[in-house]
C-alpha cells in the first residue's frame, strides 16, 4: 500500500513511519501542505490512501481535501483533527474526507482506521462514467436505482450519480440493496466503516447530506430520514 501523509508534526512523522514499515507499507510524507498537495497532484493515481492534517503550514486540510476532490473522487482520505475541533471534522467530511482521527491517536488506530478504508476502497483505477451496462451487471436493481459494485457506478432514472466518494457509494449500496429497510446511525457506522465509532454520528449525518445533494442532481431524494431512529431508501412511489 502507498500512502501519502500529510502532517507537519515531525514526531508524528517518524512514529507513524515506524509503524508503516512494520505493515511493510510505501510512505510519504509531506511537512507543508502546499508540497503535499504538490505530491498528490504531481501521481494522483499513485496513492492508496492519504492522511492529512487539518492544521498545516502554506495550506490548510480543507483546502487540501477539496483540490484532491476536485481531481480523485475515489482516493481514500483521512482527516486528522484536534479533539476540540467538532465543526472542522464535519466540514472536512462534508469536502470530500471519507473518516477522521482526533489527536493524539494511537499509532494502532490509525492503522486500523487505514485498513477499514483500504478493504473498502476501489484501490483500481478510477472508472470513467457511462451508459449502464447490462441488466445482469447490476448487483442492485430497484425501481429507478441501478448499482454496479464492479465499476463503482450508479444509475438513478438511467442516469450517473456523479462523484460519489467511496463512503458516499458505499452508503448508497447498503440502504438501496436493503429497500424501505431503517438503518441506525450506529448499524451504518458498523457496516460501513467496518469498525465502532463508539456513538460519534456527525460522521453519517455528514456523508447523508453529501450523499443527498449528489443524488439531487440526477433525480427525486430517495434516502428518507427516519425521525429519531436512522435513515433508510425508498423510490417506490417516486416520480
Amino acid at each position: 500500500m502507498k500512502i501519502l501523509m500529510i502532517e507537519d508534526n515531525q514526531s508524528v512523522c517518524e512514529m507513524m513511519e515506524m509503524f508503516f514499515l512494520k505493515e511493510d507499507w510505501d510512505a510519504t510524507f509531506k511537512q507543508d501542505g502546499k508540497e503535499g498537495l504538490d505530491a498528490f497532484l504531481t501521481q494522483p493515481n499513485a496513492w492508496d490512501i492519504i492522511t492529512l492534517d487539518l492544521n498545516l503550514p502554506t495550506m490548510d486540510g480543507i483546502q487540501i481535501c477539496r483540490e484532491i476532490r476536485k481531481v480523485s473522487k475515489t482516493v481514500p482520505i483521512i482527516m486528522l483533527t484536534a479533539k476540540d475541533s467538532e465543526s472542522d471534522q464535519v466540514i472536512g467530511l462534508e469536502m470530500g474526507a471519507d473518516d477522521y482521527v482526533t489527536k493524539p491517536f494511537s499509532p494502532l488506530t490509525l492503522i486500523a482506521r487505514i485498513k477499514a478504508l483500504h478493504r473498502r476502497a476501489d484501490l483500481g483505477h478510477e472508472e470513467g462514467v457511462g451508459s449502464p451496462a447490462k441488466n445482469t451487471d447490476f448487483e442492485v436493481e430497484t425501481d429507478h436505482l441501478k448499482i454496479n459494485t464492479k465499476t463503482r457506478e450508479a444509475f438513478l432514472y438511467h442516469k450517473p450519480i456523479e462523484g460519489l466518494t467511496p463512503k458516499e457509494f458505499e452508503l448508497l449500496y447498503t440502504l438501496a440493496k436493503n429497500p424501505k429497510q431503517v438503518f441506525s446511525r450506529e448499524q451504518l457506522l458498523t457496516i460501513v466503516w467496518d469498525y465502532q465509532y463508539y456513538g460519534d454520528e456527525r460522521t453519517v449525518d455528514a456523508h447523508i447530506k453529501k450523499l443527498r445533494q449528489k443524488i439531487e442532481k440526477t433525480g427525486p431524494q430517495v434516502i428518507q430520514t427516519v425521525w429519531g431512529v436512522g435513515y433508510k431508501f425508498d423510490d417506490t412511489g417516486v416520480e
